[in-house]
């Protein structure tokens, strides 16, 4: 086991022993909340998934190549081992990141919040303060069948338009008043 550590912590792979001790040091990070997986690592052309995911796979397979190539490179080529590491995990993790990707997909992620503001039509026999549903379309087109709250004397029925002004956390529904469409 010591001839494992003197590897590890000998040159070429100590490079990449601290920035692997970085990496486990952020990932405690995001564990307790501190980080969260946000940004995206396009700048090194490995785009798609966050940053933490990518860099995190690049040290890992960098320091592991680099101890392979540590222990079986001759002692002159030593200079060559840690670029060459690098360049080998960047290609392996540019090929990991395809299937990754699926997993983390992009582009905007939809919240019931952006439905405040749209028409909708009421699909139940009525929506009163207690009972309703109703049809949302979406900014992208697709539409949703939601629930929906009328507030005091307001007793909407099956077809009626009406508009969401508000959505309600607690109850997980859209509070709605009558629309009258100007054609």
């Amino acid at each position: 086991m010591s001839k494992f550590f003197d590897n590890a912590l000998s040159f070429p792979t100590v490079i990449f022993t601290f920035l692997l001790v970085v990496v486990a040091v952020y990932w405690l990070t995001v564990i307790t909340g501190l980080f969260e997986l946000d940004d995206d690592a396009t700048y090194l052309g490995l785009g798609g998934v966050p940053a933490g995911v990518t860099l995190s796979l690049l040290v890992a397979l960098a320091w592991l190549l680099s101890l392979i190539g540590g222990v079986i490179v001759p002692g002159g080529a030593l200079i060559a081992v840690p670029f060459a590491a690098a360049v080998l995990a960047w290609l392996a993790v540019r090929a990991l990141l395809t299937p990754l990707r699926r997993l983390f997909p992009q582009g905007d992620r939809s919240s019931r919040g952006d439905f405040v503001g749209r028409m909708c039509v009421i699909r139940t026999g009525t929506a009163t303060p207690d009972f309703g549903q109703a049809e949302v379309t979406a900014a992208d087109g697709s539409s949703a069948v939601v629930q929906v709250r009328t507030t005091g004397q307001d007793r909407l029925v099956r077809g009626d338009n009406a508009l969401i002004f508000e959505y309600d956390a607690d109850g997980e529904f859209f509070w709605v008043m009558p629309y009258e469409s100007e054609q």
